[in-house]
């Protein structure tokens, strides 16, 4: 008998999700080994940070409090990502959404009642707009939008960190750069004596459940399915490209600008150095989109493991004493996981009969 990789159909639900924990459990082992390589027990080191995340109260706020800006930004990657849409720019969109709050915040002088809410519109349409010109370049010029996506989080870097060195610099400003504090009212209410922002959480869970109901209900979902599966197929049916993804971009990137509207109204309170405000948010987000196969509802439960891997960084600096840079170890480990599992979704190991050959004294009687 012989073995050999044929093509399936499409993969069930049950298998998505069983290669998909498989490829976080082998990325998991394989931080174990890193554990091990620095002298550190990987058994009670995971006991450890379970304990003092998951099982704390304090630590279970911070997880899902990491948890929010990638549920945001990774379920607006889903959405991108499901028509081919490669959006690498998460990352600047967050930041100038954060921006476009921080002007509402500081500059505006509007009545408490509206801070919030204007800050929240405004963070979404400076996301979107941020988004909207590598959109145009590639339906209209057919320039890859990884590029120009990736590129734009560095302008977004440097407009942040001119902002918070001039213009808008703090009076107050000592050591690292910031902008003044914002009222009071511009602050998004968190839960008790937790830094968890609960009315963005209820923007992310809320969002998912659209974007769901988005792809699977409307005809723009219809037609960002039919663009990611079979371009060809979108274009014989006489789909409108230029539409459907300047929509869907701006949506995808609107929804990080909400990311970043949240990490300076709920945690900051004022506009602080790029390094500070997101510290990867965006990068991270797109882990998230691919681990949860681009379906939104599932990257909720994908954002909390990310968000309970970058919370468990400080666990792991504190008391288990390994060096910070094991967080993004970590997280590029679940990425090549998770790439490396996704043959397992489009192909089968079957076993195949081998074939007996006469030999030659056979084949001449």
């Amino acid at each position: 008998m012989t073995w050999k990789w044929e093509p399936r159909g499409e993969p069930t639900a049950g298998l998505i999700w069983a290669v998909s924990l498989g490829a976080v459990l082998f990325a998991m082992t394989l931080t174990g080994v890193l554990f091990a390589m620095f002298g550190v027990a990987p058994l009670p080191a995971f006991v450890t940070l379970i304990e003092r995340t998951i099982l704390d109260t304090r630590g279970l706020s911070e997880v899902v409090r990491r948890a929010i800006p990638l549920m945001l930004a990774g379920i607006g990657l889903t959405l991108a990502f499901r028509a081919r849409f490669w959006n690498i720019g998460a990352e600047g969109q967050i930041l100038i959404g954060a921006v476009a709050a921080s002007g509402v915040a500081l500059f505006s002088g509007l009545p408490p009642l509206l801070l919030v809410p204007t800050m929240l519109l405004s963070g979404f349409l400076a996301g979107a707009l941020w988004g909207l010109g590598p959109a145009l370049l590639k339906v209209r010029l057919g320039v890859n939008e990884i590029i120009t996506t990736l590129m734009l989080n560095y302008v977004a870097i440097y407009v942040v960190r001119w902002l918070v060195n001039g213009p808008w610099k703090g009076q107050s400003m000592v050591g690292f750069a910031y902008s003044d504090m914002f009222d009071s009212a511009a602050w998004i209410p968190t839960l008790g004596t937790t830094r968890l922002h609960w009315p963005t959480l209820l923007l992310a869970v809320l969002a998912a459940i659209f974007v769901t109901w988005l792809l699977a209900r409307t005809r723009f979902g219809f037609e960002v399915r039919m663009m990611g599966e079979s371009p060809e197929a979108a274009r014989y049916a006489g789909v409108d490209f230029f539409r459907t993804t300047l929509i869907l971009v701006l949506v995808s990137a609107g929804a990080a600008g909400l990311a970043g509207v949240g990490e300076v109204a709920g945690i900051h309170h004022r506009l602080v150095d790029p390094a500070s405000l997101s510290i990867g948010y965006g990068y991270t987000a797109i882990i998230v989109a691919l681990l949860a196969r681009r379906n939104p509802l599932a990257a909720i439960v994908t954002a909390l493991f990310l968000g309970w891997v970058a919370a468990s960084g400080d666990v792991m600096q504190v008391a288990l004493r390994l060096p910070s840079q094991i967080t993004g170890v970590t997280q590029g480990l679940v990425l090549l996981s998770v790439i490396g599992a996704e043959p397992l979704l489009r192909y089968k190991l079957v076993r195949v009969p081998s074939t007996k050959r006469a030999l030659p004294a056979e084949e001449g009687s």
